[in-house]
């Protein structure tokens, strides 16, 4: 005779559930039985809905361009009122962002790395968070410094439809070797 799933599930958490079992046991034990609860019984979302997949979109172009030290590509995805925050450094607009960005690609080649972890929309704003990984290589020689973090990045809708970056703050660090 076959299992459902509900018995199965059942069955893993009185095989866990011992006498002798620690509140802290038994609280993880309900936060596993619970995700594995919601992994068999609820389904999963089928569809990325078209704002979302416009988000995923704007940050691997992100990315891309950064990586390419395509500084025109950027400033066509970011708000004209874009701020970025940096572990360190006073806040930097749009206006001061070419700057920045060029002295660092004309003095190191820079490789980037984003994990995408979680995109939220509500209306007409939405953020991600992402992991990144940051390669700076002097172009002058030298050892690379590795940097790692996160970032969350809100955008805005725009009339016409697009998504930009309105504000990007980033923990990036240097990696302890």
């Amino acid at each position: 005779m076959e299992s459902t799933q509900s018995e199965i599930v059942g069955a893993e958490i009185g095989t866990l559930w011992a006498p002798g079992s620690t509140g802290r046991d038994k609280g993880l034990l309900l936060d596993a039985y619970a995700c594995r609860a919601i992994e068999l019984f609820c389904p999963r979302r089928s569809q990325m809905g078209s704002d979302e997949r416009a988000i995923r979109e704007v940050h691997a172009t992100w990315i891309d361009a950064v990586n390419a030290g395509d500084l025109v590509r950027l400033l066509t995805l970011m708000a004209d009122d874009a701020v970025f925050l940096t572990p360190g450094q006073a806040p930097l607009g749009r206006e001061g962002f070419p700057v920045g960005f060029s002295a660092a690609h004309q003095q190191s080649r820079i490789r980037c790395i984003s994990e995408l972890e979680e995109v939220v929309i509500v209306g007409e704003v939405a953020y991600t968070l992402c992991r990144d990984s940051l390669s700076v290589t002097p172009r002058a020689g030298g050892e690379a410094t590795e940097l790692a973090g996160h970032r969350i990045t809100l955008y805005r809708k725009q009339p016409d439809g697009r998504w930009l970056l309105a504000r990007d703050a980033n923990t990036l660090a240097p990696v302890a070797n």
